[in-house]
């Protein structure tokens, strides 16, 4: 999924959960998983250009939410912590002025702070021409989520997230993505979800169009769903209006949220069942590629 692969700029996919289990909880507090992640052409970009120390630039249309600088904790400051993890790892390499163009909304779900982090180790190995440098594993020191998102590519996703299998053979399909403009923190949605683990379910080789790829996760779901709207209801609404959507296949929440999917038979499709959804709300309409086991 990296549209632009050159020396100055990279794509930073969302990641979107088709399904989400919570099977286990270690003794650490760390639960477990099984989900398939998929990644849109909907996302971020970096940008970067030679320079004598490490600095990052915020625009885009939700630059603004995020505080800047590097003491703010945020989504911003996972792109500089990955670049100074690489320049460790790497040594002697020169710094980087970086622009990070922010049109996913923050901390809503889809893996926008660990996608930045992942585009950084990809961007930056390519401009400082970095060789031999373990970047799966200085990605899982960043967060559980950058190691998928360092591939950028269909996977499945169990353990805490950090372990990463190949997916069945999934097909094209449109996807769209909404945001209900409501703050939704993962460790709220983890402290409200109780009841009993999930079971990791099994999937079969492959789905051959994305009807039949809808209609076998429709008998899945995301355990971190109910917990999500019993906080905000803002989140059941969303699923509401997409499920009423013309042609919609399936409509879920991706990861703790707040963010919302649909899938589509193909990206014409969601882009035309867009125009039904609210103004206020931040709507983006795509694709997802064909991808091989």
């Amino acid at each position: 999924m990296n549209a632009g692969a050159d020396a100055s700029s990279e794509f930073a996919p969302a990641k979107v959960n088709l399904y989400l289990h919570i099977i286990g909880r270690r003794g650490d507090g760390y639960h477990l998983l099984d989900s398939l992640a998929v990644f849109p052409d909907i996302g971020d970009r970096l940008h970067a250009r030679p320079a004598s120390a490490l600095s990052l630039d915020l625009t885009g249309p939700f630059a603004a939410d995020l505080a800047g600088g590097e003491d703010n904790g945020g989504e911003d400051n996972l792109v500089l912590a990955a670049a100074r993890a690489l320049a460790a790892s790497a040594r002697d390499v020169p710094g980087a002025a970086l622009t990070l163009e922010k049109r996913l909304p923050v901390a809503s779900g889809i893996g926008g702070g660990s996608a930045d982090a992942a585009a950084a180790l990809r961007l930056l190995t390519r401009l400082w021409r970095v060789e031999g440098c373990d970047l799966a594993a200085i990605a899982a020191r960043l967060g559980a989520d950058v190691p998928v998102c360092l591939f950028a590519r269909p996977a499945r996703m169990t353990g805490i997230g950090t372990d990463l299998a190949p997916p069945p053979r999934l097909p094209e399909a449109g996807i769209l993505l909404c945001h209900p403009g409501i703050a939704l923190p993962t460790k709220e949605v983890f402290a409200r979800r109780d009841g009993a683990f999930s079971e990791a379910p099994p999937l079969p080789a492959g789905w051959n169009d994305a009807a039949a790829m809808a209609a076998d996760l429709a008998g899945l779901g995301n355990d971190l769903e109910a917990p999500a709207i019993a906080l905000r209801p803002q989140v059941g609404d969303a699923l509401a209006a997409l499920r009423a959507l013309p042609g919609v296949l399936l409509a879920r929440m991706s990861g703790s949220g707040a963010t919302c999917f649909a899938l589509f038979a193909g990206a014409s499709e969601a882009e035309t069942a867009a125009r039904h959804l609210p103004p206020a709300w931040w709507v983006k309409a795509g694709s997802l590629a064909a991808a091989g086991t």
